[in-house]
């Protein structure tokens, strides 16, 4: 029971840094190689468990750091409420491509550019540990290889259930993309607001960030980019 164990006032003394370890444990991968060597799926469950008590431990912590009377009635489960959303929010670390792509890639004779926009992105801003959230828009040129169109969503769900910045999460969906189709070109943008402009710092809530990241065609041919810009432009 999480709500008996004894505080260290000084356990936490950078929530951002500590989280940040947590999450790059090798541990964290423990329920992919369970899939993957057929381990019973009651070892997954006791380390998902194992998991959410040490993550309500250090959010018991941080809530006493913080002023609050982690007594009080509002506040007597928060600490394993916000465990469970922070392995929620970064749960894309168990997650592989091979295992949200699922074979859907197929052979058709196409080189025409496929577009997904609009696709809802919601992530973590790894240096303060506040959610960044928007839209990403993808597109690729097939080379006569195909993906199916929910792959690319799951592909933009995969990465941004990280702690991220947007930069380098634009940069993986679109590397993630050419890896596995090959196709002669992939776009990527990313438009989000960040709450740590928001909340603090500067903040500024009209503020939007935009990233993108061309690659092959997308890069090369000013009218392939021309043309990928004109799908995504909103009316």
């Amino acid at each position: 029971d999480y709500t008996k164990m004894p505080l260290t006032t000084n356990y936490i003394e950078n929530s951002s840094v500590e989280l940040q370890k947590f999450v790059d444990n090798d541990e964290i991968h423990d329920g992919l190689k369970a899939k993957q060597n057929g381990t019973n799926v009651d070892d997954k469950e006791s380390n998902e468990t194992r998991r959410s008590e040490a993550l309500a431990f250090m959010y018991k912590d941080l809530l006493k750091e913080v002023g609050e009377d982690i007594n009080r009635e509002g506040l007597v489960k928060t600490p394993k409420r916000a465990a469970d959303a922070m392995l929620y929010f970064t749960k894309g670390y168990g997650e592989t491509l091979e295992d949200i792509l699922n074979d859907a890639i197929f052979n058709v004779r196409t080189n025409e550019m496929v577009v997904v926009r609009d696709i809802e992105m919601h992530s973590m801003c790894e240096h303060h540990l506040v959610p960044f959230t928007g839209r990403a828009s993808v597109a690729y040129i097939p080379n006569n290889r195909v993906i199916g169109l929910s792959k690319l969503a799951r592909i933009v769900n995969m990465f941004s259930r990280r702690l991220q910045v947007q930069e380098r999460l634009t940069r993986q969906v679109a590397e993630a993309l050419e890896t596995t189709v090959q196709p002669l070109g992939v776009a990527v943008i990313i438009e989000a607001s960040h709450m740590c402009m928001v909340m603090r710092g500067v903040q500024q809530a009209n503020a939007e960030t935009v990233t993108s990241c061309l690659l092959g065609v997308f890069r090369e041919d000013p009218k392939t980019r021309e043309e990928f810009l004109s799908f995504i432009k909103h009316k």
